[in-house]
Formats: structure tokens, sequence, C-alpha cells
């Protein structure tokens, strides 16, 4: 178990710079839907939680490890 978490940490600070790069992609989709306020926010969260999501899949991440990986990603991608 603590062998997987320390795996998916590791996970997480390789994938940090594809953060901001589905950041902008997120955010270029929300403006050119127009949204604002909370369906924006809504837009963005499901937004960078299946761009998260799909990093897991190509780091072929699975169960607890996938679960704290996006949870990891989703939190620091909308921290920026």
């Amino acid at each position: 178990m603590t062998k997987t978490l320390a795996l998916a940490l590791a996970l997480c600070f390789a994938g940090a710079p594809t953060l901001a790069f589905a950041e902008d992609a997120c955010m270029t989709q929300a403006t050119d839907k127009k949204l604002a306020g909370a369906a924006k926010t809504s837009f963005m969260t499901k937004c960078e939680k299946d761009a998260c999501a799909k990093q897991a899949a190509d780091k072929s991440l699975h169960g607890a490890a996938e679960t704290s990986f996006v949870k990891k990603c989703v939190k620091d991608a909308m921290a920026m």
C-alpha cells in the first residue's frame, strides 16, 4: 500500500507540466462555450477530472494509485 501511494505521488510530480496544458485546454473550451459562474466551475472541474483520468490511464495506474493520482491532479489543477 505504501509503495503504491509513493508511486502515485511520484507520478503526480512527473505529470505536473501536463496540468498546465489541461488547464489551458479546459479554459479555452469554457471560453468558447461562453460559460460563466457555476456552469464554468462545474465544466472546469469535469474537464480537469477527465484530463487527469486520461493521464492516469496513460500511466497505467489502477485502484488506489489511480484514485489518489486523479484526486491530487484535480486539486492541483483547480489551485492554478
